[in-house]
């Protein structure tokens, strides 16, 4: 009788554990709020390939594209040399800024070594700030204006270099236009 006590204990407590478990899960990815056109983008410290912490506040006042990416991913290989020519021919008032998801840092120096890219690479070892964007396909590219709000978020890979220029002329500052 105590063996059959203790078994339907165990069983409740696990089931109990069980239940708070899925339900925890369950908010986390429901209560999760999506940024859409309009929010502020959330604030990020990532470091570069220098090792340096780079803040997105610290563009503020410019225009930003946040191209999020994976060295594995054959879209975003493709869509690179579009981002180095235009970043490379500048437009004043915007950066790019590459952000790789989850890769070491090694890898990712080679990567960017071997296609020569000039415009800063973060890393997101952790994946946190891919999370907090909500990104799921790659390439990615958030559009942010000069004050910090998300203007676009494109989840497909960018054609040509005139495209890249097109959305970046529409987070031009207007003082640089």
């Amino acid at each position: 009788m105590k063996n059959k006590k203790t078994r339907l204990w165990m069983r409740t407590v696990i089931l109990a554990i069980f239940v708070a478990a899925v339900a925890f899960t369950l908010f986390q990815a429901f209560n999760h709020k999506a940024i859409a056109e309009g929010d502020p983008a959330p604030n990020f410290v990532l470091e570069n390939l220098d090792g340096e912490k780079v803040k997105l506040s610290d563009f503020r006042g410019k225009g930003v594209l946040l191209n999020f990416w994976g060295t594995w991913c054959e879209p975003c290989k493709d869509e690179m040399p579009y981002l180095n020519a235009v970043y490379q021919q500048g437009m004043k008032g915007v950066v790019i800024i590459g952000v790789n998801i989850g890769q070491p840092h090694l890898t990712v120096s080679n990567f960017a070594n071997r296609y020569d890219i000039k415009f800063p690479m973060l890393l997101d070892k952790s994946n946190a700030v891919t999370n907090r964007y909500n990104i799921g396909n790659i390439p990615s590219s958030i559009l942010i204006d000069e004050n910090g709000v998300i203007v676009d978020k494109m989840d497909y890979p960018m054609p040509t270099p005139t495209y890249i220029k097109k959305q970046l002329k529409r987070i031009q500052p207007d003082r640089f236009k």
